[in-house]
């Protein structure tokens, strides 16, 4: 028989990192403690969001507050936020946080850009 598990009990982390990773195709919110420890995340695939739609802004504004939830209740206050990427949810997932009630303190850009590396995508032609 299977040994009955434990319920992890909610941390207390009064101040944090929002880490906002925004592709062309989804958007990812990850909360984290200063050493960069995760605490909680969510998807836009995870919200409900398959396909093209993962990829507006409603759906990453949608994403960052089922994070910024999950964070409140392990007791975040206050968060510096990392975006890296270039895509469509990058500042609506910022105002939800905001909204949500954290208070942020840094916003900073970690999008990496390439020394001319690796050859881009083809333009499409729709």
């Amino acid at each position: 028989m299977a040994k009955p598990r434990k319920r992890r009990e909610k941390r207390n982390i009064p101040k944090g990192v929002a880490h906002i990773q925004s592709t062309f195709n989804n958007t990812i919110v990850t909360f984290s403690d200063i050493n960069g420890n995760t605490v909680c995340w969510s998807a836009s695939g995870g919200e409900g969001f398959k396909n093209s739609r993962k990829s507006t802004p409603y759906a990453a504004q949608l994403t960052a507050e089922s994070a910024a939830k999950k964070a409140l209740d392990n007791g975040m206050r206050e968060v510096e936020i990392n975006v890296k990427g270039p895509g469509a949810g990058r500042e609506n997932a910022i105002r939800a946080i905001q909204s949500a009630g954290i208070k942020i303190t840094v916003i900073r850009d970690t999008t990496p850009v390439p020394h001319n590396g690796c050859r881009p995508r083809k333009k499409r032609r729709v």
